[in-house]
């Protein structure tokens, strides 16, 4: 029966020596087997060894006028496209010297001249296969590598589908609708980076900010659809909606799932103590909360509820500069005052449909 399969392609050794007498040796011994090329000094073997069609193994001499042995095998060693071809000097030298600068250097063997053939096919064969096994555990690495990435990736887009959706339930249960969670994220990230907050990291908190009232889930419609005033005890069971929160997403591998956790406990926390759930006063309270409650308590303003007309966008920042030092950062809250024309931008483009004047 004829088989279909391809001949397994020969490897290519390439052979450099000055000496013609040498070349024809090695050619002999060796073109029975493989396919072999040949350079008579070290500038031609480096325009063979970065052409196309590499060579598989190289077959060194020291002793070339010009660039000696070393110098080709450092310049090799050097790029990208030849680093990993294994080098076997081919050498009268025997010395001790010799063969460990060949080593540092990066060779894989020494073959001493005079040569015997069994020792040259040996060695060939030895470092061809082992030069294999390294190229396929680099590409099983590499593949797996790319891999993991992409699973990473994909789990990445995972956690933020739950943060959406679970932004989305909370503003269910308090008659807002999604794009609430849309525009106090976007202002959240614009005050990050203003703050001097890498774009990564104001992704991050764009992406965790959604979460900030998640614990209303917990809330009793009774309280939380409320139209009338909050008695002093309904309202303390409001307060208790940022742990609800930090409950129910709880620890989490995730980095994006765990920076969501901290807005929701301390996004109502404020500068002077007098917030909930934990009175957290200045810097106790975590950057990620201070950023989300001006983010949080600016739209709440600009946006119109049954119960209020929305606010200007400069009324609103006028309330949040009243209230630097107390409510808010001040630091925080002087930068915000310069991102005016940019809210107007998110606010307009985002805008709700029962937002606009009757």
């Amino acid at each position: 029966m004829t088989s279909l399969e391809e001949t397994p392609k020969r490897k290519t050794i390439l052979i450099v020596d000055d000496v013609p007498e040498n070349l024809f040796v090695l050619q002999k011994i060796l073109s029975p087997h493989y396919r072999v090329q040949v350079a008579t000094n070290g500038r031609t073997a480096i325009k063979i060894a970065l052409s196309v069609g590499q060579p598989d193994l190289i077959l060194l001499d020291v002793m070339m006028p010009e660039l000696d042995g070393y110098e080709v095998c450092h310049i090799l060693k050097q790029q990208e496209l030849t680093r990993n071809i294994p080098i076997l000097f081919v050498t009268a030298k025997s010395e001790a010297e010799d063969e460990t600068r060949g080593f540092e250097l990066g060779a894989a063997d020494y073959l001493v001249k005079p040569i015997s053939p069994p020792v040259v096919l040996a060695r060939v064969k030895t470092h061809l296969a082992m030069h294999d096994q390294r190229k396929l555990l680099a590409d099983q690495v590499a593949l797996r590598t790319a891999q993991l990435q992409v699973r990473n990736l994909e789990l990445e887009e995972s956690h933020k589908e739950v943060i959406r959706q679970l932004g989305r339930a909370s503003e269910y249960r308090d008659n807002e609708t999604g794009l609430h969670v849309v525009r106090m994220s976007r202002y959240v990230h614009l005050l990050a980076l203003k703050s001097g907050l890498s774009e990564p990291e104001a992704n991050q908190l764009m992406q965790a900010a959604p979460m900030h009232d998640l614990g209303k889930i917990g809330i009793p419609d009774h309280i939380l659809l409320k139209q009338a005033k909050l008695t002093a005890e309904e309202f303390d069971i409001i307060k208790k909606h940022p742990e609800i929160g930090y409950e129910i997403i709880g620890q989490q591998k995730s980095e994006l799932l765990n920076l969501g956790r901290i807005i929701a406990l301390t996004h109502h926390e404020k500068w002077n103590g007098s917030g909930y759930p934990k009175q957290l006063r200045g810097e106790e309270i975590p950057l990620p909360g201070r950023l989300a409650a001006i983010g949080d308590v600016f739209d709440a303003l600009t946006s119109k509820r049954p119960y209020k007309k929305a606010w200007t966008c400069d009324d609103a920042l006028g309330l949040i500069a009243k209230e630097a030092g107390e409510h808010f950062d001040p630091n925080l809250s002087h930068l915000f005052q310069s991102l005016r024309a940019e809210l107007i931008d998110i606010m307009e483009r985002y805008q709700d449909t029962n937002d606009t004047e009757e």
